[in-house]
């Protein structure tokens, strides 16, 4: 059995992920970063969770530096965070301006090079990420492409030879839950908003993709209660 260390953000799509490393892989730590957004308190709160439930050593990383030379609204409490009433458009063109308002440059090839180094330390060749298709639309770093392209720097930057997958990323959310349905992934531990709140905020963009998935999936009771607005979600 290979031996795996996870990114884990504390959202669905990880937690999804982390539930199959564990019974594909032996699976040896959970890694999840703090580079100053918002919701870095509630994710590693999350991610302490679900690594508890699985009995995962985990480890916080802290980047800060990585929020200061960005001007994401993920981090900046100054600029505002694009949000939706009722329904989460559909048209690429302003699913991409949405994308833009939230990027962090780099992020993911970051995170996964910083895995990197821990997974050779512990003599693990496989780096799980939460990667899915209905993000990889506007996000590049999603999709199946870039795990091929950081695959073949790793094979020359690790003696291990170190390679990342997803088990999701050709996945949409509703089917990445109906997933998580069938291998009990503990969904009362997730947290998959931006804003950072106690509670989240039922209206950023990745509040609105867990909210269809769960309901498209008739199970949105799961999380009833952790939005803020509850009766007018």
């Amino acid at each position: 059995m290979k031996r795996s260390i996870m990114l884990l953000s504390g959202g669905v799509d990880s937690a999804v992920n982390t539930a199959l490393a564990f019974e594909q892989t032996e699976l040896v730590l959970l890694l999840t970063f703090d580079y100053g957004q918002l919701s870095a308190k509630k994710e590693i709160e999350a991610s302490k969770r679900i690594g508890g439930f699985y009995d995962i050593p985990s480890k916080i990383l802290e980047i800060p530096w990585l929020g200061e030379i960005t001007n994401t609204a993920l981090c900046n409490q100054k600029r505002e965070l694009p949000t939706f009433e009722r329904k989460l458009p559909d048209d690429r063109k302003t699913l991409s301006e949405i994308a833009r308002q939230v990027w962090v440059p780099n992020r993911n090839g970051l995170f996964i090079n910083i895995a990197a180094c821990f997974a050779e330390n512990l003599d693990a060749e496989l780096i799980i990420t939460g990667f899915n298709a209905e993000e990889g639309e506007t996000f590049p770093d999603n999709q199946p492409l870039f795990i091929a392209l950081i695959n073949q720097s790793l094979s020359q930057s690790t003696l291990k030879k170190c390679w990342v997958h997803s088990y999701t990323s050709n996945l949409q959310k509703k089917d990445i839950v109906k997933l998580g349905l069938e291998k009990k992934v503990p969904f009362e531990f997730i947290y998959s908003c931006y804003a950072g709140e106690n509670k989240m905020c039922g209206k950023c963009e990745s509040c609105m993709r867990l909210i269809r998935a769960f309901k498209a999936n008739d199970c949105y009771e799961m999380i009833e209660g952790s939005f803020k607005d509850d009766n007018e979600i």
